[in-house]
């Protein structure tokens, strides 16, 4: 089982690389925006190594991390921007969700499996 602690790193990991990402859309009016998109970017970075130290595989982490952030992104540029969802765009959400899940599923399989050899 992966450390409660990657998870709970994991949150914050994804919120500032959302964050910067943001930014850096109203970077392009708000030149100042590039303060923040330069420390999101490198604070998600830093989290994400961190998450790595606390055992918790690669693709797990980087999955759930990038795909947690294309659908927050794409749902905060709806609110902030105006940017719309489209029926499609909805669907590659759930779709993202869904993979993010096996990636995850087939982890906790293969560290159960491992576990029992």
């Amino acid at each position: 089982m992966t450390n409660p602690k990657a998870w709970l790193l994991l949150i914050p990991a994804v919120l500032v690389e959302v964050t910067a990402s943001l930014a850096l859309k109203g970077a392009l009016e708000h030149p100042a925006l590039y303060i923040v998109v330069v420390t999101g970017y490198l604070s998600g970075f830093v989290l994400l190594s961190a998450i790595l130290r606390t055992g918790m595989a690669l693709g797990v982490a980087y999955g759930i991390w990038g795909a947690t952030g294309v659908a927050l992104t794409a749902v905060g540029s709806l609110l902030i921007f105006g940017e719309p969802i489209t029926t499609l765009m909805g669907i590659g959400i759930i779709v993202i969700i869904a993979g993010v899940l096996c990636v995850e599923l087939g982890a906790q399989t293969a560290h159960k499996k491992s576990a029992t050899v």
